[in-house]
């Protein structure tokens, strides 16, 4: 185990000298140099562990979130027949597209001068 992440280590230390010296060929103008510090070669062994181990808590996180909203999510739908939350979607849709289509509407009016008429609800 030891062996095995000492090796990995030095493979990602050849990794960040190799991509410092590739980058430090390129020419001043090229739009993909960077500005890298010579030092961070030397941290790259030392900040993969901690990356790795930062990657995988996300994950886990992620994933027992996930969980936790699909057993959520199957309770609300079974405890509320009623879809209330459509209702409200259906309520708040409305409201967004009347007034984008009368900003709409109003910017039509300025720039081609005349009004424009409005069909009478029946």
């Amino acid at each position: 185990m030891c062996r095995s992440l000492l090796l990995l280590s030095l493979v990602f230390f050849g990794f960040a000298g190799y991509a410092y010296r590739v980058n430090a060929r390129r020419q001043p103008d090229d739009p993909l140099k960077r500005d890298f510090h010579p030092l961070a070669i030397f941290l790259a062994p030392i900040t993969w562990p901690l990356f790795l181990l930062t990657f995988i808590s996300l994950l886990l996180v992620r994933a027992v979130l996930y969980g936790v909203f699909l057993i959520l999510f199957t309770i609300a739908l079974l405890a509320f027949r009623k879809p209330f939350l459509l209702i409200w979607l259906d309520k708040i849709a409305t409201r967004v597209g009347n007034k984008l289509l009368t900003a709409n509407t109003l910017l039509i009016q300025i720039v081609f001068g005349k009004p424009i008429k409005y069909p009478q609800p029946s």
